[in-house]
């Protein structure tokens, strides 16, 4: 449980209670039980208002959160995974595979952080190594040989900063994947489910439409990362949440981000199934639009939305 929804959570089991003791007894009237949801409500839209940055954080990292797997499992027909990036092996942090959504062809490039100590030791906790991005691109390569647009999933702490992925060449990688992605001849989809930190998204985060969840959140570091290098101590977290700017409402006027999906009330762990329904409803009718497109004015459209990203002012 979340501290900022204690109290709600509190309100829920009192209220669980009250009916389950008027089954038997009629204690309370229909309309007093409508009034303690309304309640209930009321205190839910308050608590989810005025939520922190560091509160939204922590909602990102709900370990009942939606993951790729699941959107994978939930959201795509006829999966087919493809392994290895040809070089030296497969990296199991970053799923890639063809299959249809709702009829359209996509090639799915996820990254999978695990949602328990089996599965997160076996995915490196979500941290890519340079083999990760490199079957990442083969398969992209691939889907635009085969004019296949490219989904793309994006949720990492970052890449795997390990000596052995230095010495495989981790940041060159890295930038191998931004220079291909921007001249890749067909759509390409990116959706930030979760976090999205420093090079480690960058990797894959190259897109004609790149859009986030609500409480997911984009930055050049992690909250913690940023305290313990600014302010040398880590507990200066939340401090660092708010300063940093990392949501979808900050990044989209810098042209960062392009769409928000909304989340259902209080995160996505909350209902993942409308979760799941609102990113199949976005990849649908984005697809729609960048199909149309030709592929000429689609990698200029792309070249610009990246090269006016931020703001500066010229004397």
């Amino acid at each position: 449980m979340l501290k900022h929804e204690k109290q709600i959570k509190e309100y829920e089991k009192t209220l669980l209670e009250v009916k389950r003791q008027n089954q038997g007894n009629q204690l309370w009237s229909d309309e007093e039980i409508k009034k303690l949801e309304a309640k209930l409500q009321l205190l839910k839209d308050k608590v989810y208002s005025e939520l922190t940055p560091w509160q939204r954080v922590e909602i990102c990292r709900h370990p009942d959160r939606p993951r790729s797997v699941d959107y994978i499992k939930a959201v795509c027909e006829d999966f087919v995974e493809l392994h290895g990036d040809r070089t030296f092996r497969d990296d199991t942090s970053i799923i890639c595979g063809l299959c249809k959504i709702g009829g359209e062809k996509f090639m799915v490039i996820a990254q999978e952080k695990g949602c328990d100590t089996e599965t997160r030791i076996k995915r490196n906790f979500g941290m890519p190594h340079p083999e990760g991005y490199r079957k990442a691109l083969r398969c992209m390569q691939l889907a635009a040989k085969f004019h296949i647009p490219v989904l793309s999933l994006v949720d990492t702490p970052g890449a795997f900063a390990g000596l052995a992925a230095e010495e495989r060449g981790q940041g060159w990688a890295i930038a191998k994947n931004l220079m291909e992605m921007a001249l890749l001849q067909t759509p390409i989809i990116v959706v930030l489910i979760g976090e999205g930190c420093s090079g480690g998204a960058l990797g894959i985060g190259v897109g004609d439409r790149v859009a986030m969840l609500e409480h997911s959140y984009y930055s050049v570091i992690s909250p913690e990362g940023c305290a313990s290098i600014l302010w040398k101590d880590s507990q200066m977290k939340e401090t660092a949440a708010e300063v940093l700017k990392i949501h979808v409402e900050d990044l989209m006027p810098l042209g960062v981000i392009d769409d928000i999906i909304d989340e259902p009330c209080g995160g996505a762990h909350h209902d993942p199934a409308e979760m799941i329904r609102n990113i199949k409803k976005y990849i649908l009718s984005t697809i729609n639009e960048l199909k149309v497109i030709p592929i000429e004015t689609l990698l200029e459209q792309r070249y610009q939305k990246f090269r006016q990203i931020g703001k500066f002012k010229v004397e």
